[in-house]
């Protein structure tokens, strides 16, 4: 689905992502981890095709940059950190602008689009929100409605920014199961940036981390989340506890 090859971005005249090569395939679940400024964001951008990178980026084996916009909008759907989310626009009609690179020019949404806008609400647990004017949600409401706006787009390649970021324990996990069933009874694949270690660990197949830019590790969540590499990465001192999946929680360190 997704190939990066030696992939870097520079933002100002500072390289955020240096030199970046890996695979993702056909309806997994990667999620890219490490601390605060490792580059994360930068590389999702640079896949949804809102960044320029120097090096390769293909989606379903076409360079993104000879896709256009339009295209790669049908096989890219990315879930921002903080989208642009006007305050007077009802839940229904942002979810419905996921539609956009559906329609041909100059052209209305049809009854196929209204369904499908009408799916991602019901999907999210949103259809009672449908009149509501999105200045009015709580923070948690909101991400759902970008969450659905994404999967009203139909891609089958979804990226998601720190999706459970603004949602509590139970609605993040809701979003999460939902996205894992979306996965593997859908074809979805999903690249998701995570600062969660637990639940990354428990939601993906693969963690790629970051740090500085460069990818420093790759592998199974139990292969990847290893204390000494997150004392190197993150300067945290954990415990990793495996028993039937990978949970990582802070340690205070001994004084």
């Amino acid at each position: 689905m997704i190939v990066l090859d030696s992939v870097s971005v520079e933002l100002g005249g500072v390289r955020v992502v240096e030199s970046v090569s890996a695979t993702v395939e056909d309806g997994e679940w990667v999620a890219l981890i490490g601390p605060n400024g490792a580059g994360k964001t930068t590389l999702l951008r640079a896949i949804a095709g809102l960044a320029v990178p120097q090096g390769g980026i293909e989606v379903h084996g076409d360079p993104v940059g000879a896709l256009g916009r339009r295209r790669l909008a049908r096989r890219v759907a990315l879930v921002p950190q903080t989208p642009l989310m006007p305050p007077d626009m009802t839940v229904a009609e942002y979810v419905l602008l996921g539609r956009t690179p559906h329609l041909g020019y100059l052209a209305g949404e049809g009854k196929g689009d209204l369904a499908a806008a009408d799916r991602a609400l019901a999907r999210l647990d949103l259809t009672r929100f449908a009149g509501r004017r999105l200045g009015t949600l709580s923070g948690g409401e909101r991400q759902r409605a970008v969450l659905a706006r994404a999967l009203a787009q139909e891609a089958p390649l979804l990226l998601l920014d720190e999706p459970t970021s603004s949602l509590d324990i139970g609605r993040g996990q809701q979003a999460l199961e939902l996205v894992d069933s979306l996965r593997r009874d859908g074809g979805l694949t999903v690249l998701s940036a995570m600062h969660d270690l637990t639940l990354a660990a428990q939601y993906a197949d693969r963690l790629l981390l970051l740090d500085r830019g460069r990818l420093v590790a790759g592998g199974a969540p139990a292969d990847v989340l290893r204390p000494e590499l997150i004392a190197e990465h993150y300067g945290a001192e954990v415990k990793v506890l495996v028993n039937g999946g990978v949970a990582v929680v802070p340690s205070r360190p001994r004084r």
